[in-house]
């Protein structure tokens, strides 16, 4: 790296002591080069941003240019986006100063790393598509909220003349998971936190698998539970769980074709010591993997992003609404997936102590 000083690409003693001490005195990228668009002085930040080796003082083409542009129009050039070919290309900021000194002309050159200008914008974008989700999330709330009274209406009536104990159970029990979705919905921009209570989580997984029983056979797609987990109490809010449950369910079955493989289990496993607690407990992982397409490396980082999907009627809420109620949860959910192998969700929650 040219870090050291200029050394001899200044032709004078008094103006190696100048560009040595203006080199040692900035920890921003800046460097100088002359009329013939050749390195005179670079800043240690400026020469790892060019990826300038030992020895080597070539400057990268887009840099050369904006030298030669400042030296042609003799005036300043405030700001430019240029990519440069080094192990770093995000896109920078170059401005470009002509400087005299007696009879000869140097150009300054600073840069700016755009990346994190970049970072800022995209959180500022999804902050705006998730402030028009709450709107759109209150209007359709209002209607939605307004039909269920009619349906439960009738609901109840053809449950009176059902006594199917289980049909009574479940259409009860899914009944109030719409009005309590809805109700979420209306209150997006202050989302209600859960309501916490010791629950079994064995029996949340497998109400959660009923509600899909109809396109696992639809689909010839195989169940394979192996439910290990001794104890499986946790505290939680036993709705919003099988949410998030049947929101990786349906994920799962949308990436199958038919005859495909899901397997749900459940282990205990050791609270990892990185985590803050004083006292560590296991945690209980449920593990939810399916023979599907799987997700693209270059996609991967986007799964749990809003609005991001893959589907052609996807909405791209399903797998974000999930890890927030996981995480609400004090929970952890990670994914690995390979492309034509299938995909597997993790989620860790922390399990009730014994002495509680």
């Amino acid at each position: 790296m040219l870090s050291g000083g200029p050394t001899n690409l200044v032709p004078d003693a008094s103006a190696a002591d100048f560009f040595g001490a203006l080199q040692n005195s900035f920890t921003c990228s800046v460097l100088v080069a002359d009329r013939n668009a050749r390195l005179v002085l670079c800043t240690p930040a400026a020469s790892s941003a060019l990826g300038l080796k030992s020895g080597k003082a070539v400057l990268p083409p887009p840099v050369r240019k904006l030298v030669r542009d400042c030296l042609t129009h003799g005036k300043a050039i405030p700001a430019r986006k240029i990519s440069l070919t080094a192990k770093n290309r995000s896109p920078v900021a170059a401005s470009a100063t002509p400087v005299r000194r007696g009879r000869v002309i140097d150009v300054v050159i600073t840069l700016h790393d755009l990346a994190p200008w970049q970072k800022a914008e995209e959180h500022l974008r999804r902050l705006n598509r998730l402030a028009d989700i709450g709107t759109l999330s209150a209007s359709a709330g209002h209607e939605i909220k307004n039909a269920l009274v009619a349906v439960k209406t009738f609901l109840d009536l053809l449950l009176e003349k059902n006594r199917d104990a289980e049909l009574t159970e479940v259409v009860q029990r899914e009944m109030q998971r719409i009005d309590s979705l809805v109700g979420q919905m209306m209150r997006f921009a202050r989302p209600a936190r859960p309501v916490f209570s010791a629950i079994r989580l064995h029996d949340v997984l497998n109400h959660s698998l009923r509600m899909v029983q109809h396109q696992l056979d639809g689909k010839l797609i195989s169940l394979n539970r192996s439910f290990e987990a001794t104890p499986d109490a946790v505290e939680g809010d036993d709705c919003q769980l099988e949410q998030a449950f049947v929101n990786l369910f349906i994920n799962a079955l949308e990436a199958m074709g038919p005859n495909g493989s899901l397997k749900v289990a459940t282990e205990l496993v050791p609270d990892p010591p990185t985590r803050p607690a004083k006292k560590h407990s296991p945690q209980l992982r449920v593990t939810i993997s399916d023979t599907g397409i799987g997700v693209s490396p270059e996609n991967m980082r986007y799964l749990f992003e809003p609005f991001f999907t893959t589907k052609q009627n996807g909405t791209g809420l399903g797998l974000p609404i999930a890890r927030r109620i996981v995480q609400e949860h004090r929970g952890d959910i990670t994914v690995q997936s390979e492309l034509n192998q299938g995909t597997t969700f993790s989620i860790l929650l922390p399990v009730i102590a014994k002495n509680r």
